[in-house]
């Protein structure tokens, strides 16, 4: 009966996703329950009161991260519809890269839309199939729709969890004594003790109904293509992604990039808290010294996520601080997990030679990235991508770095 609670539970390991909104459908065996907020999950559903509005066994939530449509509260998931077969919840993570082209077909159609995002075209699509049974419904739909997706639907009876044909976005299975649970990350299935029971495949359709699991597979079979940027960056570094722990691959990558770039210096420090894995990779696999030369501000919210350009120039320093007597007359060499638009690393290289470091050469535990991700994940525009403009020595230039280098496309596939 605690869904919506274990929902909330779950949504709060999963905040790093998406900090702009948060909601909880559930469903209680007569009646669907929606409550939405804007922000962080801990500061809307900890309290009973609003858990109380959400009564039954059935629950989905969802953190808002938009890389469509505005942000509002009527852009925040789950989305709910009533359909002509019962009620219909939906969560998505992803992006459709088609989904404007659908939208523009279903309004031309009749279809009246109340969202900005590329979620709400699927659930018109289902509406909209003339098959009878739900499942059905969805695979017209998914039939239709191109892009990276993960989706969990909650209907009057079950629950379903689908992922894209590429499996391009996560999505695992859990299961709670004799409950199972769809979620992104396995983190999430840790904070509510459950137990994690596999991933859901490529292009597979996961059926839960009275406790059992079917799976439906609609297409035809491909190599599986996951988004790297889960094992870069995205992915909590606890959570499991193919049995191994986020956290392992992001050291391997560190260790990879010491054996292609190593440099002469005295201290291996991480821009924390993205590059520590990396960074204690780097320095174990180089035999250097590894130290916290930075330290960072934890009531802060990610500027690679925050949508706001002036609050992104406000300055490193709302953030992080350098640990002064560590990097004071030091060769460092700075580590982090990527380099989008190079504001921040040119802030932070500018900090730590203001605080007396000799040299520092900045190492990437990931290739350069020449080009926006259309799947999901909310990168800059083109020409806002330091690496589609600039070539290594003028991106060395512009940080101000003594040295620059990134870890090989090769090397992170190794």
């Amino acid at each position: 009966t605690d869904a919506s609670a274990l929902v909330a539970l779950g949504l709060h390991a999963l905040q790093h996703r998406g900090q702009e909104g948060c909601g909880i459908v559930s469903f209680d065996g007569k009646n669907y329950h929606s409550e939405k907020r804007q922000g962080l999950v801990g500061d809307h559903f900890t309290d009973s009161v609003t858990l109380k509005k959400l009564p039954g066994n059935f629950a989905i939530g969802h953190n808002r991260y938009s890389t469509t449509g505005e942000v509002s509260m009527r852009n925040i998931q789950p989305f709910f519809a009533d359909l002509h077969m019962g009620g219909l919840s939906i969560a998505h993570n992803g992006n459709l890269t088609n989904a404007l082209l659908l939208r523009e077909t279903l309004v031309k159609d009749g279809a009246i839309f109340r969202t900005t995002s590329d979620t709400e075209t699927i659930v018109q699509l289902i509406a909209k199939s003339k098959r009878e049974k739900i499942i059905d419904k969805l695979i017209d739909a998914l039939f239709q729709i191109q892009g990276g997706y993960s989706l969990v639907l909650m209907t009057n009876k079950k629950l379903v969890g689908v992922r894209d044909p590429f499996g391009i976005r996560p999505l695992v299975i859990g299961k709670l004594k004799s409950s199972y649970i769809f979620a992104s990350e396995t983190c999430a299935l840790d904070i509510v003790g459950a137990t994690f029971v596999r991933e859901v495949e490529n292009g597979e359709i996961v059926v839960i109904e009275n406790d059992k699991i079917k799976s439906v597979k609609p297409f035809p079979n491909q190599k599986p293509r996951p988004c790297v940027f889960e094992y870069i960056y995205f992915a909590r570094p606890d959570s499991l992604i193919g049995n191994k722990c986020a956290y392992e691959y992001r050291k391997d990558l560190g260790s990879e990039l010491a054996k292609e770039t190593d440099v002469r210096a005295d201290l291996v420090v991480p821009v924390p808290d993205s590059g520590v894995p990396s960074a204690l990779g780097y320095a174990n696999q180089s035999n250097k010294k590894f130290e916290l030369g930075l330290i960072r501000n934890h009531y802060v919210g990610r500027t690679f996520i925050e949508p706001t350009q002036n609050i992104r120039s406000l300055g490193v320093k709302l953030k992080l601080n350098s640990t002064k007597t560590i990097v004071k007359n030091k060769s460092i060499v700075l580590i982090d997990d990527s380099l989008v638009r190079g504001t921040t690393c040119h802030k932070i290289v500018k900090m730590l030679y203001e605080n007396g470091a000799k040299e520092v050469h900045v190492r990437i535990a990931c290739p350069e990235i020449k080009y926006p991700d259309f799947y999901g994940v909310d990168m800059p525009t083109k020409n806002e991508l330091l690496a589609y403009k600039k070539n290594n020595q003028e991106m060395c230039d512009y940080i101000k770095a003594k040295s620059l280098k990134f870890l090989s496309l090769d090397g992170l596939y190794k």
